[in-house]
């Protein structure tokens, strides 16, 4: 019995990449099934629905992310700091979420109508609340240039790092936290020569 915590994560994995590839809506657990060489029958002994496993998957992904924004969050950076931890923090989360991430950029909008998933907008205001805060600090305190409206460099910085997964795959020529230094030195420096 020890094997099946193993085979529920495999299973889950193959999951994750189902619906990050064909969508929430269109994957069917035959479909799953079927990618993780199970009858699909078989595949309702470890889940009961499509939507269990969607929504473990989500706030497994979730849960990580959270126990990671929040020790920075409570590390007492400076503005600059904490962004460049958050950014650092968010890349190591697509480096071992890549599938849930890409979920999570297609499919919350859709799935927190739903009960069973209002998780997802308590986490999207914590989400807004940290990111937001720490510019408006940076701004505050004259690390971040007051001349930038806050609210937009937030959606700017949030839909750029998130949509990394699209692209990025775990094991490729850069390390997460490469990336997130690359990316911070474009978003905080720019990318122009300096005179």
């Amino acid at each position: 019995m020890s094997a099946a915590p193993e085979r529920r994560q495999e299973l889950l994995a193959v999951a994750a990449e189902v619906f990050a590839a064909h969508g929430y809506n269109a994957t069917t657990v035959r479909r799953i099934a079927d990618e993780a060489g199970l009858l699909a029958g078989s595949l309702y002994y470890h889940f009961d629905s499509k939507e269990s496993m969607v929504d473990e998957i989500l706030a497994t992904f979730l849960d990580e992310l959270w126990a990671g924004y929040d020790a920075v969050l409570a590390a007492g950076l400076g503005p600059r700091e904490t962004i460049e931890a958050l950014v650092t923090e968010s890349f190591r989360q697509i480096d071992r979420h890549r599938a849930a991430v890409a979920i999570y950029q297609k499919e919350s909008r859709h799935l927190a109508a739903h009960p069973r998933f209002g998780y997802l907008t308590e986490s999207q205001r914590k989400f807004e609340a940290a990111w937001l805060g720490t510019l408006e600090r940076g701004v505050s305190d004259g690390t971040f240039r007051a001349d930038l409206d806050t609210r937009l460099i937030y959606r700017f910085v949030r839909d750029t790092v998130w949509v990394a997964a699209s692209w990025y795959r775990p094991g490729g020529r850069h390390s997460p936290e490469e990336v997130a230094r690359q990316y911070l030195s474009m978003v905080l420096d720019g990318i122009a020569l300096r005179e």
